[in-house]
């Protein structure tokens, strides 16, 4: 696939395409956390292994992080939902089937997303978001808008609109409590930024289209031997689901 792909306002977004089998017309899209790009050691490791099982896989860069065009402090969840949007029109007009997987807060825009557009046929979220709210305020809470960097990382400044947006979404959970397609959540039992307790209050009483994967002893971005875990974990839960698809 090597077609522009730009968002709502313009703004080129940076991706590359991971070839799969010619006869799987199934493709997964990857989205990072808040702050990362689609280069996170966890984000190439799991397009790279999944593409070699025959699914093709695109991994991106939300706008104005990484490569894409855009700036940082305009970025937030819902205009990452808007983002994805764009990007799956492009690859559905190709003829794909699009599966979404997003760590982090890129897990909170593919559920939201999945919420109000049924294009997506699977979602898998890694180590994702559920009280954004919560998020915020533990991770975030105690820097200036416009001032101070998330995690101190240089150009990620944080921004008034970014602050409005999270904490008035709050919590993803009644916003996706109609997502009825095949959902596999997969968390670690040591991420000291989301407790899997988020994971585990998505699939309670959605036990038949959701499953949860727990990893014992993973951190929030699957370190170490985590990181074959989680990934072999997804390859497993989308062999089944595409095999009775």
């Amino acid at each position: 696939m090597d077609q522009e792909i730009v968002n709502s306002v313009g703004e080129k977004i940076d991706y590359t395409f991971h070839d799969g089998s010619d006869r799987n017309y199934h493709l997964m899209i990857v989205g990072h956390s808040v702050t990362g790009d689609m280069d996170d050691t966890l984000i190439l490791s799991l397009a790279q292994k999944v593409s070699e099982q025959g699914i093709s896989v695109l991994r991106f860069s939300f706008s104005g992080n990484g490569g894409s065009e855009g700036r940082f402090d305009q970025c937030t969840i819902t205009k990452e939902i808007e983002d994805l949007q764009c990007i799956v029109t492009a690859v559905t007009e190709r003829g794909w089937r699009p599966i979404y997987a997003g760590h982090s807060m890129g897990a909170s825009v593919g559920a939201l997303t999945a919420a109000v557009d049924n294009r997506i046929e699977l979602l898998i979220s890694l180590a994702g978001i559920v009280n954004t709210m919560d998020f915020f305020e533990s991770e975030f809470a105690m820097l200036t808008p416009g001032k101070d960097y998330m995690w101190r990382k240089e150009n990620c400044l944080l921004s008034q609109k970014f602050v409005d947006d999270i904490t008035q979404i709050n919590s993803i959970v009644p916003r996706v409590s109609g997502v009825e397609i095949p959902w596999l959540l997969v968390h670690g039992t040591r991420d000291d930024v989301i407790s899997s307790k988020e994971s585990q209050s998505l699939v309670t009483n959605f036990e038949e289209t959701r499953e949860l994967v727990e990893i014992e002893g993973a951190d929030h971005l699957f370190s170490g031997d985590a990181l074959e875990l989680a990934t072999e974990s997804v390859i497993d839960w989308l062999g089944k689901k595409l095999q009775s698809n």
